[in-house]
């Protein structure tokens, strides 16, 4: 009875060596993966790449973003799902061109830019240290975030032809609030063992934080128009 004990010991001590393990190498890859996207930005802003607007660039952005989510999923357990994340981080650095283009506009547009990744950088730290010493269990949230991700998108499209402020707005908000929530999920999904590999738990992550800031920065520049 007692080698069972001392089994079952060793078999909790390998599991929780592994979670920690994949959630270091997580937060590495995810620091690592901001060098891509700072230089995407940087590289739209100073030669002020196009990026396609309205409805066809809507649909170009999510062919392109799915076939490298494809990629990374098919390739995950290999070097090529690194550099295929790397190489969508990229990607979406350039995306954001136009966002940092107008927000540079304004006479605190480095103000705000900073701004907004310091308030992305406290939530990011805040939730995942409260999502790996919880014990509160946030798997139930998955499929309502996925549902609350499918009307953001329906929203987002609806928008494209609306162009509202008030539901862009409210779209920033509540974008947001569900990629806040997600942080909790998709850490927990880690530290619980739900999630074994950090290329995948990466990606996961690193689509919350972009979430997050790009939809802050637009809130911010709101308040900066007005000035």
């Amino acid at each position: 009875m007692q080698n069972v004990h001392h089994f079952g010991s060793a078999v909790a001590t390998d599991n929780a060596a592994i979670r920690n393990r994949v959630l270091r190498n997580t937060y590495w890859l995810l620091s690592l993966s901001m060098i891509p996207t700072v230089l995407g930005a940087i590289i739209g802003v100073m030669f002020a790449v196009p990026i396609p607007r309205g409805f066809m660039g809507f649909l170009l952005f999510m062919a392109v973003a799915f076939g490298f989510i494809w990629g990374i999923q098919k390739n995950k357990d290999s070097g090529v799902g690194v550099a295929l994340l790397l190489g969508f981080t990229f990607f979406m650095g350039l995306l954001l061109t136009p966002l940092l283009t107008r927000t540079l506009g304004f006479a605190n547009g480095g103000t705000l830019i900073m701004t907004a990744f310091g308030g992305t950088a406290a939530i990011f730290m805040a939730l995942a240290s409260y999502a790996t010493v919880t014990k509160r269990d946030f798997s139930m949230m998955g499929k309502w975030l996925f549902a609350g991700v499918i009307v953001l998108l329906l929203a987002s499209v609806a928008n494209i032809f609306l162009g509202m402020g008030a539901l862009s707005i409210a779209i920033s908000v509540l974008v947001i609030a569900i990629f806040s929530a997600y942080i909790l999920y998709d850490v927990q999904q880690i530290v619980n063992g739900g999630e074994t590999n950090y290329v995948t738990a990466t990606l996961a992550l690193y689509l919350d934080v972009y979430n997050i800031f790009s939809s802050l920065l637009s809130l911010l520049g709101l308040a900066g128009d007005r000035e």
